[in-house]
């Protein structure tokens, strides 16, 4: 009998939008269901214009399970649908239907954005990449998230209300310490 190949799985942690070589990464601890993670989300899409080449942007799944009853299958359904390229467009399909987040509906949804997987209610169902989902949590939690959305950028914990204008000069910011350190090793060279 020939052993059972288990598929690997593309967990969140390799899932960026905007340039892979970019000086600046953004990373957003987040829960679909909460409206503070979803005002941001916009807020992210005009960051990602106004620093275009400059940074990218990545999010962790921090599903607040006693608030919010359906964050862990939204969270799944969006591992589901990035095992066939379409994370993205089920992260903001799943923000955009916030408040209709049943295991039927995460199905529709994942068929809008072109998820072909015959087997994508069986994997919310079985909770195909449950683990993959509180592998993100307890990231969070280790790193000091206690809400959402929380956001780190260069895998510093940024502290300030995650305004457009607040994460733009925390962005700025980096962007400028990048310099710093790239002309610092320059000299060091000569």
């Amino acid at each position: 009998m020939k052993p059972k190949e288990i598929p690997i799985i593309i967990p969140t942690k390799d899932i960026f939008v905007g340039d892979l070589k970019a000086p600046v990464t953004l990373t957003e601890f987040g829960d679909y269901e909460s409206e503070a993670c979803a005002k941001v989300n916009e807020v992210v899409e005009k960051l990602l214009k106004e620093f275009e080449g400059r940074m990218k942007f990545t999010t962790r799944h921090f599903p607040l399970t006693k608030i919010h009853q359906h964050s862990q299958k939204a969270a799944e359904a969006s591992l589901g649908a990035a095992q066939e390229g379409k994370f993205w467009e089920m992260h903001n399909m799943i923000f955009a239907h916030r408040r209709r987040l049943g295991a039927i509906s995460l199905r529709e949804y994942a068929k809008d954005v072109g998820v072909v997987n015959k087997k994508f209610l069986d994997d919310l169902v079985n909770s195909t990449f449950g683990w993959q989902v509180k592998s993100d949590l307890m990231e969070g939690l280790d790193r000091g998230v206690r809400d959402v959305p929380a956001f780190f950028i260069n895998g510093i914990l940024f502290t300030g209300k995650p305004t457009y204008e607040n994460l733009s000069k925390g962005i700025t910011e980096a962007l400028k310490e990048g310099k710093k350190k790239t002309a610092a090793a320059a000299k060091e060279r000569v």
